[in-house]
């Protein structure tokens, strides 16, 4: 009886062992336990060509926010689509559309949804070049994270920044998106944002993806014109145009967008060098790399493709995965395949690309955003406190004569089209920014002074409306008054993308209203909010002190308020050069010297620049000691610390920056008359002394890069510079 007992379990045993097939068993990539790597293959094995062919393309849903973008959408977005651009902020929608992705297709695999998070989502912080302003990283990684949260939490898993070209021509709009003109402030400022989006681990809540753009050179467009050719050398993409990008993979940005620009003759979006031999050879990066919107499809206007067929193959070809927005992909791939022009080989590790991002954010176990409510979400008190914090210290006191600043008059003459502006001091890529959260400046001004001066206020101008039917009242505010403060600037649309100008000069209305209120007699403390640096040559001797507050973002009015009233003290310096001229663009610190040093210079205007790399004012004054180093002769292996003392010989606490300059006087490849490797930020009160230090690596700083991206260091003299102070040292 027992043997027929354990036969019949046998059999049952073995129906059932027949019955459990492995396809019946939970897919391989859905097990979370498993490496991300063997998840990828997993799910890639399964899927068809027409599946992975919809992962590398990008389409768009919700109200377009960039009149520039403008193309074709989709009437019907398919559930299986590899990405969608955002672009409301309600996460049921967006939950919505991912249900039919994650629920209703044969595998379940989750949309990764992304927006142009540039400076803040909802809470808009400075514009990234007043960022850079601030020579404070940390802060610009804390608002980088909040800018994150605020996205996450609305439905967006990525985000298209840091925007990381150096420019160095202010009429190219899109320098207000940037860190200014130089390769290593930009890579600093890079490495911040990329660890505030991602975080430790962008699978977290709260944290999106990053996007390294525009890869590569996009600011060097000639004349300051979007979208236009650049003519870059390989030992200056090297040397100025790649750096921020190589600290961004080092840092771990997930992806990579191309740029729109024509560089020697190969576009960007099929230039295998960038994409593929460097980023992803030379620099290890496993992520993916997204056109720009419609790039691809705009080869044809470059002149580098024949038609869209021919568009979709050599940008895949060059190593580009996904397309936003051009269906080139979408339409042509899949034919390309078939006649061999592309292989499976190729199309599957670009898919492997995609969906690692996917896996390695999470969004296989948590592909929804839960729900929660604006006020939970959006300008949290700690929120608008950093950004205020940040606005702060990104302020330049450009010119302070007589110390009229900070302010101790009882009537003030607040005149000027900035002042209760609530929209253009938000400046440009402003995501979901609402002008009815934004202090104004004379929301600041009327809380930082109540009881303590008389506040006159007058509009004077539009920004750019040729009326000067409000200047009689702003003369008149003038003379009852005892400073005037001036705010003049530029509208959200003159920087941005397509936002080119062919002068950097303020409206003329606005030169005609401060040159009237000269006039008066009264001094003149002129703030100036804009996205670049205005061309002011000749309205600097009109006015007793200069206040760059840029463009700021919701917190626009206490900011600069403290600063006027001196309970801030500016800390401020430039990331980039204020031109006299706009006929000196481009003009950057770190041109190489020409043969002839006291020629070759314009004869109808001054050659030197109006305000210096690095130039900011304080309300207290430091003073600089000697420069300092461990040993003076030293072997290309050696290791050098240089220091200096910076005392504040002020009667008020304040934060200096220092800028560590190396030069190397004479080169096989001939370089800058100096060149940023390293700053630091301290708060000194008065009478204390700091030290600050550079910790040199002889090869990284020291050494020069060719062509072929290679470090080198050659033996002979170099020079540390720290203001006007000089170290020399020798290398063996």
């Amino acid at each position: 009886m027992r043997k027929h007992y354990f036969l019949f379990l046998t059999l049952i045993l073995g129906i059932c062992l027949v019955g459990c097939k492995p396809s019946d068993k939970e897919p391989a990539y859905k097990n979370p336990n498993l490496p991300v790597e063997k998840r990828v293959n997993d799910l890639l094995s399964r899927m068809t060509l027409d599946e992975k062919i919809l992962q590398l393309n990008q389409y768009a849903t919700g109200p377009n926010d960039n009149p520039n973008n403008i193309g074709e959408v989709k009437r019907r977005l398919p559930s299986e689509i590899g990405s969608l651009i955002y672009r409301t902020e309600d996460p049921e929608l967006r939950n919505k559309l991912q249900r039919s992705a994650v629920e209703e297709t044969r595998l379940g695999i989750p949309i990764i949804f992304g927006y142009d998070v540039i400076h803040g989502f909802r809470t808009i912080f400075p514009i990234p070049l007043a960022q850079a302003m601030s020579w404070n990283p940390e802060l610009v990684r804390q608002a980088a994270s909040v800018a994150a949260k605020e996205a996450w939490y609305s439905g967006i898993d990525w985000t298209f920044a840091p925007m990381i070209d150096v420019a160095r021509d202010g009429r190219w709009g899109r320098i207000a998106e940037g860190y200014g003109e130089d390769p290593y402030t930009t890579a600093v400022f890079t490495k911040a944002a990329v660890q505030g989006f991602q975080g430790e681990d962008m699978s977290a809540d709260g944290k999106v993806a990053a996007c390294l753009k525009h890869f590569a050179g996009y600011g060097a467009c000639e004349g300051g014109r979007d979208y236009g050719y650049t003519e870059i050398s390989r030992q200056t993409l090297w040397d100025t145009y790649l750096p921020p990008y190589e600290a961004g993979v080092k840092a771990g940005a997930a992806t990579v967008m191309s740029a729109f620009t024509n560089i020697s003759g190969v576009p960007a979006t099929i230039n295998k060098y960038l994409l593929t031999d460097i980023l992803k050879e030379k620099w290890g990066h496993d992520g993916f790399i997204v056109s720009d919107w419609g790039a691809i499809g705009q080869l044809l206007n470059q002149g580098a493709t024949a038609d869209s067929m021919e568009c979709a193959v050599k940008a895949f070809n060059a190593g580009l995965e996904m397309d936003m927005m051009s269906d080139c992909y979408g339409k042509f791939l899949k034919k390309a395949v078939e006649e061999k022009k592309v292989s499976m080989v190729q199309i599957d590790e670009s898919v492997r690309r995609v969906l690692r991002l996917k896996f390695r954010k999470g969004l296989f176990e948590h592909p929804y955003t839960p729900i929660t409510t604006v006020e939970e979400r959006f300008l949290l008190p700690e929120s608008k406190e950093l950004a205020q914090k940040l606005a702060e210290e990104t302020i330049v006191l450009l010119k302070n004569e007589n110390q009229i600043l900070p302010l101790s008059s009882k009537n003030l003459a607040v005149i000027g089209p900035m002042v209760k502006d609530n929209y253009d001091v938000m400046g440009c890529w402003t995501a979901h920014g609402n002008k009815a959260d934004v202090e104004t400046i004379w929301d600041g001004l009327q809380k930082e002074f109540a009881g303590q001066a008389n506040l006159l206020y007058a509009q004077g101008c539009e920004i750019e409306k040729n009326d000067a039917s409000g200047f009689a009242e702003a003369l008149s505010v003038a003379r009852r008054s005892d400073i005037v403060l001036l705010f003049l600037g530029e509208s959200r649309w003159f920087t941005g993308e397509d936002a080119n100008r062919s002068s950097i000069a303020l409206p003329a209305i606005q030169q005609e209203l401060l040159r009237k209120l000269k006039e008066v007699g009264k001094p003149i403390v002129l703030v100036l909010s804009s996205g670049r640096a205005v061309e002011i040559g000749t309205l600097e001797p009109l006015c007793d002190a200069i206040v760059e507050m840029w463009h700021p973002g919701t917190i626009a009015g206490t900011p600069i308020a403290r600063v006027l009233s001196g309970k801030v003290n500016p800390s401020g310096k430039l990331a980039l050069t204020f031109p006299y001229s706009g006929g000196q663009m481009p003009i950057y610190y770190n041109a190489r010297p020409g043969g002839r040093p006291l020629q070759g210079k314009y004869t109808d205007i001054q050659t030197t620049p109006l305000y210096e790399f690095g130039h900011g004012l304080s309300y207290t004054t430091f003073e600089y000691g000697d420069l300092k180093a461990s040993a003076t002769d030293l072997k290309k292996s050696d290791k050098l610390t240089v220091t200096i003392d910076v005392k504040n010989t002020g009667d008020r606490e304040g934060a200096e920056v220092v800028h560590w300059f190396v030069r190397d006087p004479v080169c096989s490849i001939t370089r800058p008359m100096k060149e940023l490797k390293h700053f630091e930020k301290q708060t000194l009160k008065p009478g204390e002394t700091k030290t600050f230090t550079f910790e040199v690596d002889l090869l990284r700083d020291f050494g020069f890069v060719d062509g072929n991206g290679n470090r080198f260091l050659e033996a002979g003299e170099y020079q540390v510079i720290v203001k006007d102070k000089v170290l020399k040292v020798m290398v063996e």
